[in-house]
């Protein structure tokens, strides 16, 4: 099973696997056409910029993209969101970004009924993280989309995070499914989906990998811990895979880690039936660019492209 150490790693994978195509819906955004450029350098991916021509080309050409990047004319960002979904529905992409247009807009586009992306299963957000002073990446999950997952939506989150990690070549990850402590208690939620999505497992319904909950997050990340709390876990220490119980605890712990830990950050959503881009106005070029590598490897492998 590989581990990734750092991103480093990720993108010499992405590399390897050869360029990947992708759409980018309402693609007038200097600060995505950068991290497009980036990763077009580093030989990943294959563009296809929608939206407004004219803005689209005065940027390539003021960013120093190549002359021949392919553009589409669509100046309506509705319209536009829905022709770079198109695109990967019709399979002439594999990934699709979201460059300058609202997300309402933008995840709407996804959720067409007829061209859009859907799998049946809910979209959710699954975050990588490069953490000084750790060994390996880790993967974080949902801290980006759904407010207060249910068993049912919890098990969907799950599955997609598995099926990504799968395409990574992470096939028996370690699952920690989190809650504030080990203990079953009806009154917490959490602590009883995660023993359901535990028990789930052990029927050999979800993975081939150790799915554990509820689990802290220090017995987690600790051999140390769980020692000092009598538990005996498989994966502490060792966890690939961290399920949040919220949205609240998932955007917490990715913004704890990202400013006090000074951890690098990639993040996707997943869930539809190809990755989807989509990142913030926060992230560093360096994000956006780890972001792109991270969707280039989040799918099937298919024979690269030929330049």
């Amino acid at each position: 099973m590989p581990v990734y150490a750092n991103f480093a790693e990720l993108l010499a994978k992405a590399k390897l696997r050869g360029k990947k195509r992708i759409a980018v819906a309402v693609a007038q955004d200097k600060d995505v056409l950068e991290a497009i450029k980036a990763a077009q350098d580093q030989g990943i991916i294959a563009p296809v910029l929608v939206g407004n021509a004219s803005l689209i080309v005065s940027l390539i050409q003021s960013l120093g993209l190549p002359g021949d990047t392919p553009v589409i004319d669509e100046p309506d960002d509705t319209k536009a969101a829905l022709a770079a979904v198109s695109l990967v529905h019709a399979g002439k992409a594999d990934i699709l970004m979201k460059g300058l247009v609202n997300s309402s807009i933008f995840l709407k586009a996804i959720l067409d009924p007829e061209m859009g992306l859907r799998t049946g299963r809910l979209l959710s957000h699954l975050v990588a993280f490069e953490i000084p002073g750790t060994d390996k990446l880790v993967f974080h999950t949902d801290g980006g989309m759904n407010v207060a997952p249910n068993l049912a939506e919890k098990k969907d989150i799950l599955m997609n995070s598995l099926q990504a990690l799968k395409y990574l070549g992470i096939e028996q990850p370690n699952v920690a499914v989190l809650a504030a402590n080990e203990m079953v208690n009806p009154k917490i939620p959490a602590t009883t989906d995660a023993k359901a999505l535990a028990d789930m497992n052990a029927n050999k319904e979800l993975t081939p990998g150790i799915i554990e909950g509820p689990i802290a997050m220090d017995v987690a990340v600790s051999p140390e811990a769980a020692k000092h709390k009598g538990l005996s876990s498989k994966i502490s220490g060792k966890a690939d895979l961290f399920l949040m119980p919220s949205i609240e605890a998932g955007n917490l712990v990715g913004k704890t880690l990202t400013y006090y830990a000074r951890a690098k950050i990639a993040g996707i959503i997943v869930g539809a039936a190809h990755p989807v881009v989509m990142t913030s106005r926060a992230d560093s070029p360096e994000a956006k660019l780890n972001s792109i590598a991270f969707s280039c490897l989040a799918t099937p492998f298919i024979q690269p492209l030929k330049d």
